[in-house]
């Protein structure tokens, strides 16, 4: 083995965080001004596939459950429990991820879930892969690296002032006020004229998703700081976040709720994850004004990332069935002169409901 030329062990160090300076992709000064955000990319990632690993295991538990002689209450089941805690830590992941990146970052990278799911069903679920899978997979995976590069590094440790500061803002007051006049009109549509449709219901999810992701960042930030040293739990800032993150959320879940039960999951989740993340990157350039001293170039490439991420997961969404178990409820055996696929229906004109028809009957209407 050589000795290496100075120049050369100095050109090394400065492109793998070595003392030397440099600016390469993993030099000293750039993983110090990124560090904080590349724990955020990473922890918002992680839970996300966990997430989508949680929810496989769930999904697993319920067809074992199914196939078993005596049905017992899926709660019994340590699979289930074992997915209801991934989940939970996901969950946990997500909200401590907020305190480390920007809004702009961690919403978007939701479609990891989406991705985790396509590729997890295969293991879990025995699903068939398909080409529209891998295809969304790529557009996806290429869309969340474009938008991880060219988000905006601000700096993440938000004060207790500074978000008292945010919340009476002119642009911010705007915005809130023209959230809350298009939720009335929606809700009014909702109530009055029983408007169900997929659009306005989660719409209205998205909106309330937005003041949820103002929320969760604000109150992650501050419970950051103060353990870190910096107390900020003492000011009524914090608490009014927690009452606000709470409250959206519960509104958030039930409209959501109402979506689940009138259109199918392969729709709704597609639509779903561009509304929530639109309106996280809103509220994160309105309130936390994560884009403001952004490049235009920076800008036009992060939006072309979200692109891609929603083109990805329409495309593993689009036609993907939903299954329904197949459980019959009477196994009626072979029916002597009758078809197994042949159905029986009740005679309206007679008193026997749902019979079938006597030799005497059928001779004596033939006569």
């Amino acid at each position: 083995m050589g000795i290496i030329p100075v120049s050369e062990r100095v050109s090394w160090n400065a492109s793998f965080g070595g003392p030397g300076t440099g600016s390469g992709p993993l030099s000293g000064p750039w993983y110090s001004a990124h560090k904080t955000q590349l724990l955020g990319v990473i922890l918002a990632a992680a839970s996300n596939f966990l997430i989508s690993v949680s929810l496989n295991i769930q999904k697993c538990a319920h067809l074992r459950r199914v196939c078993q002689t005596e049905l017992k209450p899926y709660y019994t089941s340590k699979l289930w429990w074992c997915g209801i805690a991934l989940l939970g830590l996901g969950e946990v992941g997500n909200f401590v991820a907020y305190g480390f990146a920007p809004v702009a970052i961690v919403a978007p990278l939701g479609c990891v879930s989406v991705i985790g799911s396509a590729f997890i069903s295969v293991f879990f679920l025995k699903k068939t892969m398909r080409t529209a899978d891998i295809l969304g997979g790529t557009l996806t995976v290429t869309g969340t690296y474009l938008l991880v590069t060219f988000a905006p590094n601000v700096p993440q440790e938000l004060t207790a002032r500074q978000i008292q500061n945010y919340l009476v803002s002119w642009p911010f007051l705007v915005y809130s006020i023209l959230e809350i006049i298009i939720f009335c009109i929606l809700l009014y549509f909702y109530k009055r004229k029983a408007v169900k449709h997929i659009v306005v219901l989660l719409t209205m999810v998205a909106l309330l998703a937005s003041l949820t992701v103002i929320a969760v960042k604000a109150v992650s930030s501050m419970i950051t700081l103060s353990v870190k040293g910096k107390m900020q739990l003492t000011y009524s800032i914090f608490y009014i976040m927690v009452v606000l993150l709470a409250s959206s959320c519960a509104f958030q879940v039930k409209f959501l709720n109402q979506a689940m039960h009138l259109y199918e999951a392969t729709a709704i989740v597609p639509i779903n994850f561009v509304f929530f993340t639109t309106s996280a990157i809103l509220s994160g350039v309105i309130f936390y004004r994560e884009f403001q001293s952004a490049a235009l170039l920076s800008v036009f490439m992060f939006l072309f990332g979200c692109l891609l991420s929603f083109l990805g997961v329409f495309i593993i969404a689009r036609n993907k069935k939903e299954e329904h178990l197949q459980i019959p409820f009477i196994d009626c055996g072979h029916i002597p002169g009758h078809k197994l696929t042949g159905k029986i229906q009740p005679d309206s004109h007679s008193s026997c409901y749902g019979t079938l028809k006597k030799e005497d009957d059928s001779v004596k209407s033939q006569s």
